[in-house]
């Protein structure tokens, strides 16, 4: 009978060993998926957001920053395009900055209907303008500083 329970231990120990290789190898690959997708996070943070109008060569970096000249992160730049024979091709264009204030416009036509185009960019209560005109420089980098809206009176 002795002899019975010696072989039923030594079963147990590795069963007992089984079921943690199984746990490791079932865990592992999940903590190995969740740590890239962590570091894509982290990759696609750094990345500069970018709209490509499909419109041209031309194209305008922008930083946005408040009056501190500190980045704002999510700050939404919108510009409209009009193009083409009277103005007969028309965009609407958004895109929003990254975590260091930092956003991109690509594919802009070098003529433009009224020959310049007006970037606002807003978040809450700050916005800002900037004007580029693709004619004298078809790529450029530009600062959009935000400041409290005003009221209307």
């Amino acid at each position: 009978m002795q002899n019975a329970n010696f072989f039923r231990t030594r079963n147990v120990i590795p069963s007992a060993a089984a079921v943690l290789a199984a746990v490791f190898f079932l865990v592992a690959p999940a903590l190995q998926a969740q740590t890239l997708s962590n570091s894509q996070q982290a990759k696609d943070a750094q990345q500069v957001p970018v709209i490509h109008g499909g419109a041209g060569p031309c194209s305008v970096d922008f930083t946005v920053t408040d009056a501190n000249s500190k980045p704002i992160y999510a700050a939404t730049i919108k510009v409209h395009v009009a193009y083409g024979f009277l103005g007969s091709h028309r965009q609407d264009l958004q895109v929003g900055t990254n975590y260091e204030g930092k956003a991109r416009f690509t594919g802009l036509p070098k003529k433009v209907k009224a020959d310049t185009l007006y970037f606002v960019a807003s978040q809450g209560d700050l916005s800002g303008v900037s004007i580029y005109d693709p004619t004298k420089t078809c790529t450029a980098s530009q600062t959009i500083v935000l400041t409290k809206k005003q009221a209307d009176q």
